[in-house]
Formats: structure tokens, C-alpha cells, sequence
């Protein structure tokens, strides 16, 4: 199967947000990366080296993105023993090997080379932002190593070397308009952080709102356009940490004076916490004008006021609500290792799970099942087990199979944020396959509509 990686604008996708008060609280999470790599390699029962294979977890234990990836070193830390426990793969034990990327995008690509080229990994998991995946890309695809990336993003990207087990656009923002449309709503107000996750989703979002009949002039935010007229852009950005929303809110409030208007929410962050305490005290509500955030989940619930985001809602291909006999499973045996593991840094109190942590767990289960079946560790077996569209885990969110084209085919759920930080899932769509490539068919679409109009 040929690949080629596509081109993308390089704008650092920095990804969510860290209010100081949160970062303190969890400063403890980011501050012994070090030692944890090091209590990992000398605490661990002595092994032969043929007993064991390396894994690398290249995630920010430091900086920024801390906040965020820490958690999901730990649901790695966690699945790795889980499958330790149960004989490892292929009767290996797996060795994680854990290096810090700092928040720092050309570290992560220093760091990459030396999961490959010196701790010589089976694979590797991690990332977080776009900007570290197009980072360390490069190194995958000259060293041909195995990435497996779990964290929702634009799209419009495929390379041999990565699995891509996050949610697609067509995963999380087009089921979310569909619900909208179904549920009435005639007019969408785009909203997000100003950097490339945003601004291509929206971009695919204007395009495919005016497929389904939605009129340009009842799509809020505004248009950005190049030198011919070509819209390049749609919705309203503003910059990371931003606080000031109350003229934006007002533009919002006018929109939705119809009574038929929803908004679609990709800020990230913290600025989430201005934003919708303008929304409510506009007097705007889940009933007259509700959002959907992209990017708020149960782990950024936690830091936020959750009593003004009742009722508003979420998309995501995992909730921690859901009553599966895996998820509760899953959680229960998650729940128990928070309170016996030893390793350094890992928070064991007010914990929650997430998509990106699912993700992560299942991508470790879609490995190790590769592995099984290619016979081999190789990287190109077990990429052409991966590609043959026969693996699948079902996992704590629903079965997940792996496609050829690197995505995966699982459930996709609509929530209801309640007032405890957890959702109320509203509707399911089940088995959406991943698809990368979105923007050409639209406009194709496009044109064949107006032709025949």
C-alpha cells in the first residue's frame, strides 16, 4: 500500500490550554519525568533482554502539554502491565522505555530518533499536538518506525508510519452537525482557538453545512478569503488564553435571536471558562442556542465550572458514562492499579478517563494483536497485519478496527454535559469508519450541487 504524507500548514497545534491554578494543582504529575523513566528501568523484575520488548512512550512529562499527556503515560504504564500481567505479546514482556518531549516540538523529534536508533522500540505511543506529530513524522518515516497517535485531530494527513486511533472530523464534527440538523438547527456559529486544528475543521464544516442546505449567510463567525475570493477559512478565532468574550457573545446572541442557531465550539483550554460564563450570563441556554465543544472532555471537566456547561454538549468516540461490561470492567481494573502501582508521579486521586486515554489503551490492544497475528515484531508485518482491516479490540468505547487507510472504524457518541463533569450520552453512531480526506469531496460535491442548480 502506498502512502505519501501529506502537506499541511505547520502552525503549531498547541493543544489545550493550562490555567496556572490547574497547573499547580497538578505540578506533581510533570515533576519526576525523570525519575519515573528511571524507577522504570531499575525497579522493574530483572529480565533477559529475549524475555523483553521495548516499547517507547513519547509524551510531555514537562512544559505546557504536561498537564494533558501525563495521563496518558499513565493509561500506557497501566495497559502495559494489564498485558504483562496476562503474559505479555508473544510471551515478551513488554519494556516500557519513557522519554520526555518537554512541550517542545523539535525535541520531540530528537527524542523519536532516539526511541528508534539507540533504545532500538517494537513502536512507539504518543504525541499529543499536531505540531509534535509533524515533528517527529519525518524521523518515523527515515528510521520506519511505528507510531500510534490518539488524540482527536484535523485530518488531511496519512503517512505508512502512523496509526491514527484518534477521532477523524467525520469521528466528531460532522456526527455532531448531523445530530443539530436533526434536532432543527438552521444557523451555526463557528467559534475556536486560532491555530490549525480550528481552522480546518471549520473550514471542512462550511463546506459541508452548504451541502446540506444550510445558506452561507446562516453560518456565523465570519470568512476569511485569499487574494481571489477563495474562502480559506470560516468562523471566528481568537488566541490561546484569550478572556475577553463579551463582545463575541453579544454577535452570538443577535445570531441566535431566531431561535434556530446552535454554535460549534473548538476553543481550547482554559478559555473555555470565560467563554461560557458569558454564554450564560447573555441568558443564552442548552435550550435556545446550545454548544458543542471538540475539545472539552472529562479530564478538562474537572478544572472547569461545570454548573455552566450543563446541558451543553460533547462528541467524542468515549464517555466515561457509558454502561458497556468492557468500560466497567475497564474502569474497575483501572480504579484498582491507581492504588497498588509504585510509579513515581503517577496522581492516583480525583482521576477520570477520557477519549485520548481510551485511544491509548486501545491502540497498545491493536498492536499487540498485530504483533499475534504477523508473527513478528518487524514493523512492516505488523503494519501489513494492521492494514488488512482483521484487527479489532473491543475496547472500554466499543469495538475498534483498524482500516487500511490507518484509521479506525468505532463508535462515535453524542453527550449532554451534567453537572458532575460527566455526560449523559443523547445518541450513538455506531461503527464510523476514519476518514482522513475530506476537503476534496466536499468540493467536488459542491460544484456538482451548484451545477446542477
Amino acid at each position: 500500500m502506498f502512502f505519501k504524507t501529506q502537506k499541511l500548514n505547520q502552525v503549531a497545534s498547541l493543544g489545550r490550554a493550562i490555567s496556572t491554578t490547574t497547573l499547580m494543582k497538578k505540578f506533581i504529575r510533570s515533576f519526576s519525568a525523570v525519575t519515573l523513566a528511571a524507577f522504570t528501568l531499575n525497579a522493574a523484575p530483572v529480565l533477559h533482554a529475549e524475555d523483553t520488548v521495548k516499547v517507547g512512550i513519547l509524551h510531555s512529562l514537562s512544559g505546557t502539554m504536561a498537564i494533558s499527556e501525563t495521563s496518558l503515560r499513565d493509561i500506557l504504564l497501566y495497559t502495559f502491565d494489564e498485558i504483562n500481567k496476562s503474559g505479555g505479546v508473544m510471551g515478551k514482556k513488554i519494556e516500557p522505555v519513557i522519554v520526555d518531549g518537554a512541550s517542545n516540538w523539535p525535541l520531540f523529534a530528537e527524542k523519536a530518533k532516539q526511541l528508534l536508533e539507540e533504545d532500538k522500540v517494537a513502536c512507539v505511543f504518543g504525541c499529543w499536538t499536531s505540531v509534535s506529530r509533524k515533528s517527529v513524522l519525518p524521523v518515523f518515516e527515515k528510521d520506519n518506525g511505528l507510531l500510534f497517535y490518539p488524540v482527536q485531530y484535523e485530518g488531511e494527513e496519512l503517512s505508512k508510519n502512523i496509526f491514527y486511533t484518534a477521532e477523524a472530523v467525520n469521528q466528531q464534527a460532522t456526527p455532531a452537525v448531523d445530530y443539530l440538523l436533526a434536532q432543527g438547527k438552521k444557523k451555526f456559529y463557528l467559534i475556536g482557538t486560532d491555530y490549525v486544528y480550528p481552522q480546518t475543521t471549520n473550514l471542512i464544516l462550511f463546506k459541508y453545512l452548504q451541502l446540506h442546505g444550510v445558506p452561507v449567510e446562516n453560518i456565523g463567525g465570519g470568512l476569511r478569503k485569499d487574494d481571489s475570493g477563495k474562502v480559506i477559512s470560516a468562523g471566528k478565532y481568537t488566541p490561546f488564553g484569550h478572556t475577553d468574550y463579551q463582545q463575541i457573545v453579544s454577535d452570538i446572541k443577535e445570531f441566535a435571536a431566531s431561535g434556530d442557531a446552535c454554535v460549534i465550539n473548538t476553543i481550547n483550554g482554559d478559555s473555555n471558562v470565560p467563554f461560557f460564563k458569558e454564554i450564560a450570563a447573555a441568558g443564552l441556554t442548552p435550550a435556545s442556542c446550545p454548544v458543542v465543544s471538540f475539545s472539552l472532555a472529562e479530564d478538562e471537566l474537572r478544572a472547569l465550572p461545570t454548573k455552566d456547561l450543563v446541558g451543553e454538549l460533547g462528541c467524542w468516540t468515549y464517555f466515561m458514562s457509558l454502561k458497556s461490561p468492557e468500560n466497567k470492567s475497564f474502569l474497575a481494573k483501572w480504579n484498582d492499579w491507581l492504588k497498588t502501582e509504585n510509579y513515581p508521579g503517577v496522581v492516583k486521586e480525583k482521576r477520570a478517563v477520557d477519549s485520548p486515554m481510551v485511544l491509548s489503551y486501545d491502540g497498545v490492544y491493536l498492536w499487540k494483536k498485530a504483533v499475534e497475528k504477523a508473527g513478528s515484531f518487524d514493523v512492516d508485518k505488523v503494519r501489513t497485519a494492521l492494514e488488512s482491516g482483521e484487527i479489532n479490540f473491543a475496547g472500554p468505547g466499543g469495538k475498534t478496527t483498524m482500516q487500511a487507510n490507518h484509521h479506525t472504524v468505532k463508535n462515535v457518541y453524542i453527550g449532554s454535559t451534567l453537572a458532575n463533569g460527566q455526560f449523559k450520552i443523547l445518541k450513538t453512531f455506531p461503527e464510523v469508519k476514519g476518514e482522513p480526506f475530506l476537503l476534496k469531496g466536499l468540493d467536488e460535491q459542491l460544484e456538482k450541487k451548484t451545477a446542477a442548480n
